[in-house]
């Protein structure tokens, strides 16, 4: 079978292409061009997946319970929460499953092919092993290929690689390419032709190309989140002990010899009030009002729970090209035997400049620089497309990094990434590129080609006369068959270029010759010329990259770079933005190594399966991890991350889908951002499980000491069931709404091992229990001495007294930035007091009415609860990991 395989795959002799009944039998015998997909989950698989949920299925249970007392209202907000969160849950999953659908809608829509001799156009999916495809400026590759015939074809691969600059492809390299020595003679699905045209023979299709090997790596699901699991553990530890509890009360009755009906009421009332069953719409109402808080900073949540896990993040791992750079090539140096300056500026926007020590030139102010821009602009390709621009043009691929949408905001370019660098220099220095070709007319070119490493254009002078001008790789052209000049001058160039190779700089040498005639056909136009200068070009950082990593170190939280760049350009942008210091080691994952040191923080030449091994023993060591990235390549990675963060305008559809957190402005920075809003979530959940569960313990706790103080039955069922509708109710889901603290960008992330109920929180709870307990049995015994009705003044001070705890749960106290609480606590007192007057309610609940005096001084006592939860905070301050 090897050798059909082979033979399928070589092109026929003639160039002919396959038949079209040949295409139609591969095609039949393997399957279309497009990535295979795994057949979605059946909806009740995925019902039944959601309803597992320890506390749902508590919440199912305490359903159940409150059917059997004829609580409908609180069996129909019960189901209501569950149906809520089973049906958010379903909208991720289903989400989350167009990762890989997304990945076919990558490869080109059409491609050309050479069938029965003649050019053709089919869809994408038809292409098959074997065919001759034909490419040009602007395709996409349809399928994994070897090329046959290409002229100064260059391909930008970064979607599939990570590198930002476009990489030369020639049929040279073709036999070295398939004995695995090398890849410039293979093309990717999925990449994009920038420059040149080509032919190539199909050799892998569908889940055999790279983008095919690429969705299997996507497979993996990154599992549950901290959150998840953490709230799975403390709704298993609730259901034991609530049930645990609840029997105890229902012996105890028993024994005092109360009748058997109104005791099993009784335990079923108390483990739903146990139960904090509006901690799922607490987290959810969190969890949405983050989303939209984060969307209005342009940071787009595609999984709610996402929202915490970057709460939680405790490594920010990213890519380099497009996240911390620009995406695209910038010329940044200029050296000439006689200066050297900087041009500043970003992206393709000419209104940068060229600097020295003397300040911002202009084209009279340094000949030589302006020579050196001029003949850069001259040989030269590429077209800047200002903003505003419209047309089949501002679609076309976008030079830093495969196809782009339209951006009417800004600059581009089309053509070569780096030849529109140049012309943006050029540019920069006041040079129009429209007018240096009107007056040097280009009459003649070599174009660049792989081997030669070099472009040479001739352009006629004004004056009569001809100008070579060449540019190229340093190697390529400071060498004595190139140019003339000294064996000095060219070691100082080439010496200048090497140290800016090593600073992660891509140089470009130029030089020109005068001709006084236009050079016959067999004449060598590359010799004997004069070296006017260097260019080195980079992707430079994006301006806000720098302010992020130290955002990041402050809030603890470690940068890690993987990037599938050269190790010296990994290593300059580590240094300059502050990933490493100086010196620091970069990880070359190319090099052969025992094992990879998941401690390092930087990693360079990174495969997609290698990034993925790099999450996952990050992960393994109880990291949580957030990765960034835009490309292909980073698809993998973002699935299995704790948290994916894709970029939004120019990442590809498989990241976005691929991810957890999508940034629409492309800014790092809203990393940030977002972080503070996942801490302020998990502050919000635990300060509601601070007061719901010290609420339900204090109920409980009532309910076990009361008979022994002398009181029978402290509480009706009826009433638990309404003290914990009104206090779990809108009081409780309008805690998850409480703004963020102020330092909480300050404080280092808990540990992933860590639970919900740790840092201390237990402990609150307890100690706010007791002061809820000792209140509600003091007022009622008090109450019991003096013939007062004990019974509704337990009820009473028991509902208020826990309110009170939750106006003294708030974050920044005396602020309005939550106003919904102020309602929902004085809304629950004002139907709190209904109970005790109003009649229908009175009957339902079994309360009496209070005495003006009672009633005051039990509302007096209960702020007691907020003087508790105040108090508490300060006698106990929070851990330094905690914030709630």
């Amino acid at each position: 079978m090897p050798q059909q395989a082979t033979r399928d795959a070589d092109p026929p002799a003639s160039g002919a292409g396959l038949s079209a009944t040949e295409a139609a039998r591969r095609l039949a015998a393997a399957g279309p061009n497009v990535v295979a997909t795994r057949q979605p989950a059946r909806l009740r698989g995925r019902v039944l997946r959601q309803l597992r949920d320890p506390l749902i299925v508590v919440l199912l249970v305490a359903a159940v319970l409150t059917a059997v007392t004829a609580d409908w209202a609180d069996m129909t907000v019960i189901l209501l929460v569950v149906v809520v969160n089973t049906v958010v849950g379903l909208a991720q999953e289903i989400r989350a499953d167009r990762a890989i659908a997304a990945l076919s809608a990558m490869t080109a829509p059409t491609a050309r092919v050479v069938r029965d001799g003649a050019q053709a156009e089919v869809p994408a999916e038809q292409v098959v092993t074997g065919d001759l495809i034909v490419l040009g400026e602007g395709d996409v590759v349809p399928a994994d290929a070897r090329l046959v015939d290409a002229a100064a074809l260059m391909v930008d691969e970064s979607a599939l690689t990570g590198e930002s600059v476009a990489v030369d492809k020639d049929t040279v390299a073709v036999a070295v390419a398939v004995a695995g020595a090398g890849d410039a003679g293979l093309l990717s699905a999925g990449t994009v032709v920038v420059h040149g045209r080509g032919r190539a023979v199909v050799t892998a299709t569908g889940a055999d190309s790279a983008m095919g090997r690429i969705a299997l790596l996507m497979r993996p699901d990154a599992g549950l989140t901290p959150l998840q699991r953490r709230l799975m553990d403390v709704s298993a530890v609730l259901a034991v002990v609530a049930v645990a509890l609840c029997v105890v009360v229902l012996v105890l009755g028993l024994l005092r010899g109360l009748p058997l009906e109104l005791m099993v009421v009784t335990s079923i009332s108390l483990a739903v009030a146990a139960v904090p069953e509006s901690l799922p719409a607490v987290v959810t109402l969190a969890l949405a009002l983050g989303a939209r808080r984060m969307a209005d900073r342009d940071a787009v949540i595609r999984r709610l729970p996402a929202v915490e896990t970057l709460g939680s993040m405790t490594v920010l791992a990213t890519d380099k090209t497009g996240t911390l750079t620009e995406g695209r090539m910038v010329a940044r140096l200029l050296w000439t035997p006689d200066s050297h300056a900087e041009i500043t500026g970003t992206g393709y926007d000419p209104s940068g400049a060229v600097r020295t020590e003397r300040g911002a030139l202009g084209p009279e102010d340094d000949p030589a620089l302006t020579a050196l821009l001029t003949a850069a602009a001259l040989c030269n390709d590429a077209r800047l497309v200002p903003p505003d621009t419209t047309g089949p043009d501002t679609t076309a691929p976008d030079t830093a990094g495969g196809p782009s949408s339209p951006d009417s905001h800004s600059w581009s370019a089309l053509g070569d990434p780096t030849e529109a660098a140049l012309l943006t220099a050029a540019a920069r220095l006041g040079l129009d590129p429209h007018a240096l070709n009107d007056r040097l007319p280009r009459v003649a070119e070599r174009p660049f080609d792989s081997d030669r490493k070099r472009m040479s254009t001739i352009h006629r002078l004004p004056d009569g006369g001809y100008r070579v001008v060449c540019k190229g790789a340093p190697e390529a052209v400071l060498n004595p068959a190139t140019v003339a000049d000294t064996p000095e001058a060219i070691a100082v160039a080439a010496g200048w270029a090497r140290d800016r190779a090593l600073e992660g700089y891509r140089v470009l040498a130029v030089a020109t010759r005068e001709l006084p005639a236009l050079a016959g056909q067999d004449d060598d136009i590359e010799c004997d010329l004069h070296l006017i200068g260097l260019i080195a070009l980079a992707d430079p950082p994006r301006a806000v990259a720098a302010q992020t990593i130290r955002d990041c170190r402050a809030a603890g939280i470690r940068p890690v770079l993987i990037t599938g760049d050269h190790p010296g350009t990994a290593r300059a942008i580590a240094t300059e933005l502050g990933i490493i210091a100086a010196g620091e080691p970069v990880v070359d994952l190319r090099e052969p190594s025992p094992g990879i040191d998941a401690d390092a923080a930087v990693f360079a030449r990174a495969t997609p399966a290698q990034k993925l091994d790099l999450i996952q023993r990050l992960r393994d060591r109880e990291q949580v991890v957030a990765m960034t990235g835009d490309g292909v390549n980073d698809g993998p990675a973002l699935r299995r991350a704790d948290i994916g963060v894709a970029m939004g305008r120019r990442g590809t559809e498989v990241a976005r889908q691929a991810a957890d957190l999508v940034l629409a402005d492309d800014d790092l920075g809203t990393v940030v951002i977002a972080v503070a809003e996942g801490r302020r979530v998990y502050a919000n959940i635990r300060r509601f499980l601070v007061y719901g569960l010290s609420g339900g313990a204090a109920e409980i706790a009532v309910m076990l000491i009361g008979p022994f103080l002398g009181l029978p039955l402290p509480l009706l069922p009826a009433q638990i069931l309404w003290i914990n509708l009104l206090t779990h109710g809108l009081p409780g889901v309008a805690l998850g709404g409480e703004p963020a603290q102020r330092d909480i960008l300050r404080r280092p992330p808990r540990p992933r091992s860590q639970s919900i109920l740790g840092a201390g929180l237990w402990q609150r709870v307890l100690r706010l229990s007791v002061v809820l307990t000792a209140v509600t049995l003091g007022v009622a015994v008090w109450a019991d001495a003096t013939g007062r009705p004990w019974q509704s003044m337990a009820f009473f001070a028991l509902g208020a007294t826990q309110l009170a705890v939750a106006l003294g749960s708030r974050s920044r106290q005396g602020s309005l930035a939550n106003p919904s609480l102020l309602v929902a606590v004085g809304g629950a007192f004002a139907l709190q007091l209904a109970a005790l007057y109003l009649p229908p309610l009175r009957e339902l609940l079994g309360t009496e009415p209070l005495a003006v005096s009672d009633l005051l001084l039990v509302t007096a006592l209960s702020v007691s609860g907020y003087v508790a939860a105040r108090l508490d905070r300060i006698i106990h301050p929070a851990p330094r990991g905690d914030r709630s």
